[in-house]
């Protein structure tokens, strides 16, 4: 599938449903995606006492979506030009940019500039896996599935 091809497929996915939400719209342009041409974007991992830092390069012309993260936790935008689609509506944002993401956030992404993103997380875990375990939903279910439980809690989620 051509570049233009997947822009113009993003164009009509995020304008031809009025009556969905934001959040079916990502979830629908997410798997719209999956079959144009994907880019790898590594991330480098920090730690310090406490911390977990994970940091991605994205490219310049890059459209990408973000992982559900189960709780809060901050964001920062050390370099770049990024306009970013939540559930709380559209954002152009550059660096420098801090933010605090509530839980559940679902977020899709186009760099106008390449564009450095770190998202932290409090936790003393250095090991990967674990630590995209705890914070992680792997799909809108196991979201869906975490927030039953924190339900019951008496805590609500975002989604």
């Amino acid at each position: 599938m051509k570049e233009l091809e997947c822009v113009d497929m993003v164009e009509l996915a995020t304008n031809a449903f009025e009556s969905a939400s934001i959040r079916e719209r990502i979830l629908y342009l997410e798997g719209e995606m999956r079959k144009c041409p994907q880019v790898e974007i590594p991330p480098k991992h920090y730690f310090a006492k406490g911390l977990y830092a994970r940091e991605i390069t994205i490219p310049k012309g890059t459209l990408l979506t973000g992982k559900i993260h189960k709780t809060e936790h901050l964001n920062i935008i050390s370099k770049g030009d990024i306009s970013v689609l939540t559930e709380d509506g559209p954002k152009r944002v550059q660096a420098p940019f801090t933010m605090v993401s509530r839980p559940g956030t679902k977020r899709v992404g186009y760099a106008h500039e390449e564009t450095v993103w770190t998202t932290i997380h409090g936790t003393d875990e250095t090991d990967l896996a674990k630590i995209e375990a705890h914070f992680i939903a792997q799909d809108e279910q196991e979201y869906l599935t975490f927030c039953k439980v924190l339900e019951v809690e008496g805590t609500k989620c975002l989604g």
